[in-house]
């Protein structure tokens, strides 16, 4: 089953801190974090994923002319391996293909099903950044898509 996606609104940020703080807690981004990038729209592309009223998923791009990166991708734990977070994704990349040559993106070292979802869309690992979450001190693989 998939969701529908729309761009995401400051109205969406309390059920995207509670996906946060579900999935993410230590490491999660604050009310703060997330309205500056909805206020950056020149370089930001953040959208949610719905399913009737209820946000199930979450992504955003940061993109330039030169390089775009995959800031963020969260879907509900109940609602994880239907393909959403996939079409989050898609939905990024084809943003990012319009406006840079290559993505980049960190995920967790421990998040194998994340890691593959991005080796399917083209990513490979270039590097690793040791402690790179905060405050857990999680590990980070960098990976790089160039356009295709």
């Amino acid at each position: 089953m998939s969701a529908r996606l729309r761009p995401m609104r400051l109205g969406d940020l309390e059920a995207v801190l509670q996906l946060e703080e579900e999935l993410f807690a230590p490491d999660t981004w604050t009310a703060a974090m997330y309205r500056d990038e909805l206020s950056r729209t020149d370089t930001r592309h953040y959208l949610v994923a719905e399913d009737g009223d209820r946000v199930v998923g979450y992504a955003g791009l940061i993109a330039y002319d030169d390089e775009a990166h995959v800031a963020t991708i969260g879907v509900a734990g109940d609602r994880q391996g239907e393909g959403i977070g996939a079409q989050l994704l898609d939905a990024l990349l084809a943003e990012a293909d319009r406006r840079s040559p290559v993505v980049l993106l960190e995920v967790r070292a421990d998040n194998e099903v994340a890691q593959g979802l991005y080796r399917r869309r083209g990513f490979t690992e270039v590097g690793r950044r040791r402690g790179y979450y905060q405050p857990s001190g999680a590990d980070a693989v960098v990976m790089k898509r160039e356009k295709l």
